[in-house]
């Protein structure tokens, strides 16, 4: 039985359940399912290696942070055939998150709305788990590891706590990701601002430099931008990515607009909206992006990747390399060999 067929007769019950109940349903199973060796009767995508950031990724297709923040099921999610698997948001210390509800699914637009507030179990937790992952002990495939700051920390020391949470993670890491743009703890997007992006990136390269040094290994950092931003706000922050040789950029997080979703059941939920109402927001930014860098460095695109055509979308704007998320809930992990496969030989214009 296909993939496809069976995540047909399971998403009528997930979807009759709160979504972030169904969330927590899913991945012990599919972890259970990993341990009985069944997710690997499903087969990987052909190999399609892509080298970006100095990494060889076996294909272009990867896991977006947020579906394992506490990087629990990393060797379940890696049966599944992706390029590569980012983990996280974590942050220094352990927090709640937001008060539930926090995730609304909008399926008339294939859209979700989340206010999750990097809910995780601090960073201590996190290294635990990964270096628990047969994953990371058998160096199997390209492991992200994402990082951001806690809510009650005030944003003028957010550089405290990226600079905290990556020497952490720096051993364990194949990139780490600096997520700047999650629309739900308060005031975190003012980093993308002119100065307040030099002063982390710059604190943030010193850092890598020197963990370099330390673990005799060099990782890449990536920047994870938001889609709500016009075109000067783009070149602001691509500037700054050069200026700073930040190795790699994902665009992009959820968005702020409603625009899509006017007059849904739960369209008016405060939080990021992701799916396919972020799909061309995304893209333009992406383009936006590869107007400016050229060739300078990498854009790893995400945001409302529904289909196989939609990841070729986001290379013919400009990506190197697609994140996946919330296409997985309303595709199932079907998606991934369909992205892999419409990808197949195919490179960023």
């Amino acid at each position: 039985m296909s993939e496809k067929f069976l995540y047909s007769l399971a998403r009528p019950l997930l979807f009759s359940m709160d979504a972030e109940a169904a969330h927590h349903l899913t991945l012990p199973a599919l972890k259970r399912a990993s341990a009985l060796g069944l997710t690997k009767l499903a087969g990987k995508p052909a190999a399609d290696p892509r080298t970006v950031m100095g990494i060889t990724f076996p294909n272009p297709v990867g896991l977006a942070a947020g579906l394992d923040k506490d990087g629990a099921y990393i060797d379940a999610l890696a049966d599944l055939g992706f390029g590569s698997i980012e983990v996280g948001t974590v942050t220094p210390r352990a927090q709640a998150g937001n008060p539930k509800p926090r995730m609304f699914r909008l399926p008339q637009a294939q859209g979700i709305i989340n206010r999750m507030g990097f809910n995780n179990g601090g960073v201590d937790a996190f290294v635990a788990n990964v270096q628990a992952s047969k994953f990371y002990q058998n160096r199997a495939g390209v492991l992200g590891l994402n990082i951001g700051k806690n809510a009650d920390t005030p944003i003028e020391r957010a550089a405290d706590d990226y600079l905290l949470c990556l020497e952490k993670v720096y051993p364990y890491a194949s990139y780490v990701t600096v997520n700047i743009s999650s629309p739900n703890t308060k005031n975190l997007r003012q980093l993308q601002g002119a100065s307040e992006l030099d002063a982390l990136l710059s604190q943030l390269k010193e850092a890598q430099a020197r963990l370099a040094d330390k673990h005799k290994r060099y990782v890449p950092l990536a920047l994870k931008i938001a889609p709500d931003m016009d075109g000067e706000q783009v070149k602001s922050i691509a500037e700054s990515l050069t200026r700073h040789k930040i190795d790699g950029v994902i665009a992009t997080n959820t968005t702020l607009s409603r625009s899509a979703v006017e007059g849904m059941p739960h369209g008016a939920e405060a939080g990021g909206l992701s799916g396919a109402p972020v799909f061309e927001l995304s893209n333009n930014v992406i383009r936006l992006l590869k107007a400016e860098l050229g060739d300078a460095l990498p854009i790893i695109g995400v945001g409302g990747i529904m289909q196989g055509k939609d990841a070729v979308a986001k290379f013919e704007a400009g990506a190197q390399l697609v994140q996946l998320y919330s296409g997985l809930i309303y595709a199932g992990p079907a998606l991934i060999k369909d992205c892999a496969r419409a990808l197949r030989g195919k490179q960023a214009k």
